[in-house]
């Protein structure tokens, strides 16, 4: 085995960062060089993401790495799926909207009434989710005017190559890929009246993009070449899984928890259409038939709120640590319920679903938090058990990994309550796996890597924290 460093960009819907990835000696080590917020932005059209000062952030990260290491042999970008930037005449035409945007809705009414959900998931496989793509681009006012539609990953490599392409996996989430084929579903498109010129050609992880060019080059100092990765935060995520057993379950955790399996094929049956289960592309062709579960969202927008009516920041692991004290009943949400979707005061809003579902409301902040994580692991233990059922598959681990490996009370609560041992790690799962697809580019794993070899290397650099189920 060979080694080198690389650069990897990494969009969550809070916040970015650019990393640097090591490798070498069959081990992984990530440096932080940048690390900047990010968020949803009203308007006066509706909500957006300030996508121009992300860019700008992510322009100064990259020229720190390369001041750092001037040996970069390459970047990756991941981020969030389903948002997107229109560009014509090389500009972009306007701030992206953010999924989270009411206005995505509208358009759920508009695609069903031509292509009914049934025939969409046996077309796409995806779960329904009002802000998958295709709903948006049915009320994008501006798409006829747009020479192409890109992926937010997608976006910045074309403003840092000039590179028009859609990375494969990251494209399934849009609902326009034929889940069978891989491929853009052209006939769907021009039945919703999206015009194929906007949809780029398709490439897989592994595959180079360009190299830095113009404003992007002179300001980063070098013309560093982009590699495709998993470009889907999830399918990166995945990649560094290293999973333990061929029936082990995966969470990837973060403002949403992504539960499931990893398949060599899809499933479209009408039971997992019925349990709202997808299957979205992962690298090397894999399936990530899982399901979205809303996750630690709902915490992060309750400190948010608690901390406006404090004014003053709150301590989450002195929260959780009295959380995990709590005593007696712990009364129990829905963690899917779309009322808990949009930002606002989440307290609130949870009550309010309590009160209807007459559960008592909790008196006390750590009473509260510890009901929202009970709630969100009961939802991921739900989603694990149905994936099993739906794959004929006997789960028997749990792999928790992102920021939620970092959450000892969520990862005890849901080995508690799926019955099922948790591995929590890595923390930095996404950023792994980025760095990975990108080594394995390079060549530095020998000429015929596979996944498991990748995963390996996870499993050789990082020791996962096992959490026993309680009875």
């Amino acid at each position: 085995m060979t080694g080198g460093v690389v650069a990897a960009v990494d969009l969550g819907a809070t916040s970015g960062r650019v990393m640097l990835g090591y490798v070498g000696d069959g081990m992984l080590r990530l440096e932080q060089v940048a690390r900047f917020p990010n968020g949803p932005v009203p308007g006066p059209d509706g909500l957006h993401w300030d996508f121009s000062a992300l860019y700008r952030h992510i322009v100064d990260g990259l020229t720190e790495a390369l001041r750092r290491e001037p040996g970069i042999a390459s970047i990756g970008i991941d981020s969030w799926a389903v948002d997107y930037g229109l560009v014509h005449g090389g500009e972009l035409l306007g701030e992206p909207f953010h999924y989270r945007d009411e206005r995505t809705a509208r358009g759920v009414g508009s695609v069903h009434g031509e292509a009914p959900f049934a025939e969409l998931y046996r077309r796409n496989g995806l779960q329904f989710l009002p802000f998958n793509t295709l709903y948006q681009y049915a009320v994008e006012a501006r798409l006829a005017d747009a020479d192409v539609a890109l992926l937010i990953p997608d976006l910045v490599a074309f403003l840092l190559t000039g590179a028009r392409f859609a990375e494969r996996t990251n494209a399934s989430t849009t609902g326009l890929v034929d889940v069978r084929t891989g491929d853009w579903d052209l006939e769907l498109a021009a039945r919703l009246g999206i015009p194929a010129s906007v949809l780029p050609p398709l490439v897989d992880p592994g595959a180079t993009l360009g190299t830095l060019h113009g404003e992007a080059r002179e300001r980063i100092g070098a013309p560093l070449q982009v590699i495709a990765v998993g470009s889907h935060d999830t399918a990166s995520a995945v990649v560094a899984v290293p999973l333990s057993t061929p029936d082990a379950a995966y969470i990837s955790c973060g403002t949403w928890g992504l539960v499931g399996v990893e398949l060599d094929e899809p499933v479209v049956s009408d039971a997992a259409r019925e349990a709202n289960f997808t299957n979205e592309g992962g690298v090397d062709g894999r399936v990530r038939f899982l399901h979205n579960v809303t996750g630690l969202w709902l915490l992060s927008e309750a400190v948010r709120t608690w901390e406006a009516e404090d004014g003053a920041t709150i301590d989450l692991p002195a929260l959780l640590d009295a959380a995990a004290a709590v005593t007696g009943d712990i009364p129990l949400f829905d963690a899917d319920d779309p009322r808990l979707s949009a930002p606002g005061d989440m307290p609130a809003r949870i009550a309010a679903v309590l009160d209807e579902a007459g559960a008592t409301v909790p008196a006390t902040r750590e009473a509260f938090a510890r009901t929202i994580v009970e709630s969100i692991a009961q939802a991921f233990a739900d989603a694990v058990a149905t994936a099993g059922r739906l794959t004929g598959r006997d789960i028997d681990v749990v792999h928790i990994v992102g920021g939620g490996a970092l959450n000892r009370l969520l990862c005890q609560a849901t080995a508690d309550r799926s019955g099922l041992p948790v591995l929590a790690g890595p923390v930095e799962a996404t950023a792994l796996g980025n760095v990975l697809v990108q080594a394995r580019a390079h060549g530095w794993f020998g000429p015929d890597a596979t996944l498991e070899d990748l995963r390996r290397v996870v499993a050789a650099s990082v020791s996962p924290e096992r959490y026993e189920p309680r009875s």
